[in-house]
């Protein structure tokens, strides 16, 4: 357990926000990002100010543990810096949750399942997470953050047959759309917008019906597929096999044509996330016949969020989100 512990931290100080140490210029180059040391602490995540927590699932309610199986949930905030500031996770997950924030002002009826990323070790709860809601809420929309199951590792690389990740997303969203009326929402304007991890999740959960649990009551016969998906640095879903410019999908990755209208969003610089994933996907969500926009930019890196620093795409992709959403409807 100790030294499952020591790589999740590892990996995870990796995985989502990459490090550029050593290099030198702006050109193709990752933003150089200052290291923090890691601190760790027992206890459950709660939400920031405004935030109601609700369980995914009844106590009762039997789950497929994480790897850890039932260590104590522990938050944390790690290193490097984003935009000169830490940024803090959640960690050994086994009850899922989501946290509803309502709109601020005008309520325009529209909802998005924000999903952090964490490369599946972990969930970033504040820079990936809250700090969207603020966003999301500022907007008009109702905004629910998901704390899904972790850590979860992808042995030698390849999807886990059953995705606990995925799992907890797809409830989330059967929740959202059944108690709409209870949240002042339009059950057909409910997205999702995933960041990293969190954004092959929001791949995943636009391409499938399918679930993997037994159906546990009426917010499961709900669609578990979002009506609109922003996906942000996504990675997991490009075959490497085939070489450089090879654009083929990982076997695991199955598209729908009823996958919903899609944005993508990608610094061309990603360290950890190779620019060609959503190149790949984005062709062929449109070979699919699925409508999809994309927004790449030189310069960014991996893991920025919206956290505003001298790359274009920190300051400009929340905007561009925003107008995209109006373009197709939702707002």
């Amino acid at each position: 357990m100790r030294i499952l512990r020591r790589i999740a931290l590892v990996v995870l100080a990796i995985g989502i926000a990459g490090t550029a140490s050593g290099q030198t210029g702006r050109r193709n180059s990752p933003p150089e990002r200052a290291s923090v040391p890691k601190v760790e602490h027992e206890g459950v995540w709660q939400p920031t100010p405004g935030g109601t927590q609700i369980p995914l699932w009844a106590a009762n309610v039997p789950l497929a543990k994480p790897d850890t199986g039932d260590h104590p949930e522990a938050t944390g905030n790690g290193s490097p810096l984003v935009a000169g500031r830490k940024w803090h996770w959640a960690s050994y997950i086994t009850r899922p949750t989501m946290t509803i924030y309502r709109p601020k002002g005008h309520n325009s009826g529209a909802a998005m399942l924000v999903i952090p990323g964490g490369g599946f070790y972990a969930v970033a709860t504040d820079l990936e997470g809250t700090e969207i809601c603020d966003w999301v809420t500022r907007n008009g929309m109702t905004c629910a953050m998901l704390k899904y199951r972790t850590p979860q590792v992808w042995q030698k690389h390849q999807r886990p047959k059953v995705l606990l990740g995925l799992e907890d997303a797809q409830r989330a969203m059967g929740l959202l759309r059944e108690h709409a009326a209870t949240y002042g929402i339009d059950s057909h304007k409910v997205g999702a917008i995933g960041f990293s991890a969190g954004a092959y999740l929001v791949i995943d959960m636009s391409n499938t019906e399918e679930r993997t649990y037994p159906l546990a009551d009426a917010a499961d016969r709900q669609s578990p597929r979002p009506d609109f998906a922003i996906i942000a640095y996504t990675a997991r879903v490009l075959d490497n096999s085939a070489g450089k410019n090879n654009l083929d999908l990982q076997p695991w990755v199955k598209i729908s044509p009823d996958a919903p209208q899609t944005l993508i969003i990608q610094a061309m610089n990603d360290p950890t996330d190779n620019i060609r994933n959503p190149m790949a996907y984005a062709l062929a969500l449109n070979d699919a016949g699925v409508p999809v926009d994309m927004r790449l930019y030189a310069n960014g890196g991996h893991a920025f969020g919206m956290r505003p620093t001298d790359d274009p795409v920190t300051r400009e992709w929340p905007d561009e989100a925003m107008q995209w959403l109006h373009d197709i409807g939702i707002l």
